[in-house]
């Protein structure tokens, strides 16, 4: 028995989030308790696959037992897509890169200035038709950085230039904006709590905000970073520059801003909603060793990301936890800061990223069999 031992009997929760561009949440729970069952015959493994908001939170949500429901949307091209949210006893699961998220634009296509979020908008109504009183809107992943106008269009609100018409979508259009008129807006959002999940706490603008520092993973130049920094600012001149520098307000392109500042939504990081939806508190209570990860453990992760809050809150249970990843790139030190015992990297097993993502399920197996060597023999 290691120092890392756990006493028996031992009893495992896989928690961990996706690992981007190999692995699904589910995937990667699958593929630990494999590789820990290989080691410990009949291991007791509770798989709670986490998400902190941005895509794959409402994947996550069905395998906790929500149910899925689809609905065609406008896709931030202005394009029909199918979009999917996550209802299970009146709380919806919304996650906005399912309506207006990169993973929805054709490979080497971006449009930073005209990309909307109105399909995000039509995923809430979908949602409040399903009859949803809790609304959590996870954000991330987004394509647009429209301030979440186009969402805001879609449930009923209408922005106006200086001669009465509609701007035009995304975040470009703004800047012609006269009139803000938000009377229209789903009376429903008065009688509903709406959450903001979010893994990011930015501004709306400045050298912090959604255009500066998301921007350019949407396709945006150093002009139209300007444009868009510029429009976003004019437009929240006209709604109201209170909320702008709230906690959240720039997440996905500055949805956070239209959510807080006309929807009445409230910030929470989006780890701790998920994983408060999620249930984990319950599994938590009955496992003696947590694994969580995600594709790159990094500074990031620390900010906010799921593996950072798996282990806040297990560590406060006193529970021990470890990590499997793709790559780690923080030190030892600041990995048990943060509350994580030991970190599993699979570029320790296959050094080639190009390999080690197209085998990483495998990979992650072999990970998990030293995790269950290392702690639970």
């Amino acid at each position: 028995m290691t120092d890392g031992a756990v006493s028996q009997p031992a009893r495992v929760l896989v928690a961990a989030d996706k690992f981007k561009g190999s692995l699904t949440a589910v995937e990667v729970a699958e593929r630990v308790a494999a590789g820990l069952r290989r080691v410990v015959p009949g291991l007791p493994v509770d798989r709670l696959p986490v998400a902190d908001g941005g895509d794959g939170t409402v994947a996550a949500a069905v395998a906790a037992g929500f149910e899925r429901r689809e609905v065609s949307v406008t896709g931030p091209l202005g394009t029909p897509v199918t979009a999917a949210f996550a209802l299970r006893d009146g709380t919806a699961v919304v996650e906005m890169a399912e309506a207006s998220g990169l993973q929805l634009l054709p490979d080497g296509v971006f449009a930073p200035l005209t990309a909307t979020t109105y399909g995000s908008g039509e995923l809430l109504r979908a949602a409040l038709d399903a009859g949803a009183r809790t609304l959590v809107l996870g954000v991330g992943g987004s394509a647009t950085t429209d301030g979440g106008a186009g969402m805001l269009a879609a449930l009923g609100a209408r922005f106006l230039d200086a001669s009465g018409r509609e701007v035009p979508p995304g975040g470009g259009g703004l800047r012609a904006l006269a009139t803000a008129d938000l009377s229209g807006l789903d009376p429903r959002f008065a009688e509903v709590d709406l959450v903001l999940a979010s893994d990011v706490d930015n501004p709306l603008t400045g050298p912090k905000g959604a255009a500066a520092v998301y921007g350019p993973q949407k396709g945006a130049g150093d002009q139209d970073v300007a444009v868009l920094d510029a429009a976003l600012a004019h437009y929240a001149s006209v709604l109201g520059p209170e909320q702008a520098e709230a906690p959240g307000a720039g997440a996905a392109g500055g949805i956070g801003y239209g959510a807080l500042v006309a929807l009445g939504a409230r910030f929470r990081p989006g780890i701790e909603v998920m994983l408060d939806v999620l249930g984990f508190a319950p599994a938590l209570e009955r496992a003696t060793l947590v694994v969580t990860g995600e594709g790159s453990l990094d500074r990031q992760t620390l900010h906010g990301k799921a593996p950072a809050g798996v282990a806040a809150a297990a560590r406060a249970r006193g529970v021990e936890v470890v990590a499997v990843c793709g790559r780690l790139a923080l030190p030892a030190e600041e990995l048990v800061r943060a509350g994580i015992r030991r970190a599993y990297p699979l570029s320790e097993l296959e050094p080639d990223p190009a390999v080690s993502m197209a085998q990483a399920g495998p990979l992650l197996e072999r990970a998990a069999e030293s995790v269950a060597r290392d702690f639970l023999l």
